[in-house]
């Protein structure tokens, strides 16, 4: 009798989550809160309680190859960077592919997940949203899938109970309309908050966006056009960078970004490096600065009836809607104390997985945050999970796990200081690879370099997509290597929308000739002038 695992999500570390339980042999039942799969990613007009949405114009962070499942290529005509509408329609191509759907109950809400010490299962109990009926089902696994954008974080301004206008969270916006010609505050300076007022600059009186401590802006498009992160996200380049002091690779960042917007100029420079804060996604925030558009302000002091005082002293008056972007709190209320060290600022998860025991058969999938793309994420973490719940992996002691949390912890807050998200933040490459070699499918390059060059030079040098993780090892697929080798194919695909003609390249006859003709001005230059000086 197949093993049952109980899945709380179908947005995208739910799905994976489903896919990798039918191919390791598990009998999955996925619990879906809302009537459709996507999670995050399926835009909804209405606010819904516990469930996170983008706004309607929100396009993804990360390319459309980066951010691909690993055995799933996207669409050759979706654009470099897709449209969350394009993302909802990914993850039902990837449903309906890999037959998931028939796994999910939708409009099911967890309510509670508690475990029977005796005979080591889990008792789930959910709830049909439309009826209220209960259900309470028994399983041998548990797979938290539902990310951490759920509760959102409402911090109390002073003298907010006397502002007249409208104050409402990030969570609750959901596109420009009803904010035409309005003065509007936005506080929070994440990515979010950064969206949010580019889009209403567009439409409002005036947009402050209010910071604490600033921000460094990453564009997503790099050199000659191309997309920043299969740009810079390769082994090579990772490799180069783990070489040198942490200083040293700041230094070099701090330049390059200060190239395209000088941050201090700009009122956007931070006491902390570059990375300490997260990395702020968005191509128009400088130029809506640059306009007038946007005026970054300081962290909000207080309110009155109609004003803001910044900490700065500076008063805004007449104003209409604050969005609060302060980001989420963290809660899964159905789990307790389930999972021990999983609470707000303690994810004491090892890896940011399992709970703290020798053989767990409960674990968590998305709850982190990384200068990369989520989804190739919450799919490694899974396939690590099933190796895990399967005996194929066994974790070190719990003592030696204890040990590398500690030490996870210790790094990431030295890196991200005092940002309430540095227990969450992992750095992309180095923690998928760590997954990966943890369950045997980290590619080997050496290999590599020994039966397929060609392959190997575009593992190293070209960005790391998730298709590296199919090549070897369990799980692997056939079609990892064409493609890792058409990635760049698929992802300039979308541009080319009218015929371009060729330029003729010079023949080598010409080229000849031009050298000739340089190289006899050179020694002319020298028997005629520098000869005669000497």
């Amino acid at each position: 009798m197949k093993k049952r695992v109980a899945i709380i999500g179908a947005g995208a570390s739910g799905l994976p989550a489903i896919k990798c339980c039918l191919d390791d042999g598990f009998q999955p039942v996925c619990f879906e809160m809302t009537g459709d799969i996507g999670g995050l990613w399926n835009f909804t007009p209405e606010v819904r309680p516990g469930q996170g949405c983008v706004m309607k114009s929100t396009i993804t962070n990360t390319s459309k190859e980066v951010t691909a499942y690993s055995d799933f290529p996207p669409p050759t005509e979706f654009p470099m960077y897709p449209h969350n509408s394009q993302m909802l329609k990914y993850f039902r191509m990837y449903a309906d592919k890999f037959g998931l759907l028939p796994y999910i109950n939708f409009n099911y809400e967890v309510i509670s997940v508690k475990s029977e010490e005796e005979e080591k299962r889990w008792v789930v109990v959910s709830k049909e949203t439309k009826s209220g009926k209960m259900a309470t089902e028994t399983f041998d696994y548990v797979m938290v899938c539902c990310g951490h954008y759920r509760d959102k974080f409402v911090p109390y301004l002073p003298g907010q109970d006397d502002f007249r206008g409208k104050i409402l969270h990030s969570h609750d916006y959901r596109d420009f309309h009803g904010f035409e010609d309005k003065k509007i505050v936005v506080v929070g300076i994440g990515n979010s908050g950064a969206d949010a007022a580019v889009e209403l600059s567009h439409v409002a009186s005036q947009v402050y966006l209010s910071t604490r401590d600033g921000r460094y802006i990453f564009s997503r498009i790099s050199e000659g056009g191309m997309p920043m992160d299969m740009v810079h996200l390769t082994r090579f380049k990772r490799g180069a960078v783990s070489y040198l002091p942490r200083s040293i690779v700041e230094k070099i960042y701090l330049k390059k970004l200060n190239q395209t917007v000088n941050h201090k100029a700009y009122c956007l420079e931070t006491e902390s490096g570059p990375f300490a804060k997260g990395v702020l996604i968005n191509d128009e925030l400088p130029s809506r600065i640059a306009c007038g558009s946007i005026v970054i302000k300081a962290g909000v002091k207080k309110l009155d009836q109609t004003n803001v005082v910044f900490e700065d002293g500076t008063i805004e008056r007449d104003v209409d809607v604050i969005i609060l972007a302060t980001g989420y709190s963290f809660d899964y209320p159905f789990l307790k104390s389930s999972i021990p060290g999983l609470s707000t600022d303690r994810n004491k998860l090892y890896k940011f997985i399992f709970p703290l025991e020798p053989t767990p058969t409960i674990c968590v999938t998305g709850l982190l945050q990384a200068a990369g793309p989520q989804p190739p994420i919450a799919e490694m973490q899974a396939r690590l999970a099933m190796a895990v719940f399967k005996g194929e992996v066994t974790l070190p002691s719990v003592k030696a796990q204890e040990t590398e949390v500690a030490k996870t912890r210790r790094k990431t807050k030295e890196i991200y200081r005092d940002s309430k998200g540095h227990y969450f933040t992992v750095d992309y490459m180095v923690y998928m690879d760590e997954l990966a070699s943890l369950f045997g499918c980290k590619p080997s390059l050496v290999k590599l370099f020994c039966t397929d060059p060609k392959l190997a030079l575009s593992c190293l040098f070209g960005p790391c997509t998730p298709y590296q993780y199919r090549l070897h090892g369990p799980g692997s697929w056939a079609g990892a290597r064409e493609a890792i080798l058409h990635q760049w194919e698929r992802t300039l695909a979308p541009l080319q929308t009218r015929p371009m003609k060729e330029k003729p390249k010079g023949s080598p006859l010409a080229f000849l000739l031009k050298l000739t003709f340089v190289l006899i001005g050179v020694y002319s230059f020298y028997t005629n002038y520098l000869q005669k000086k000497l």
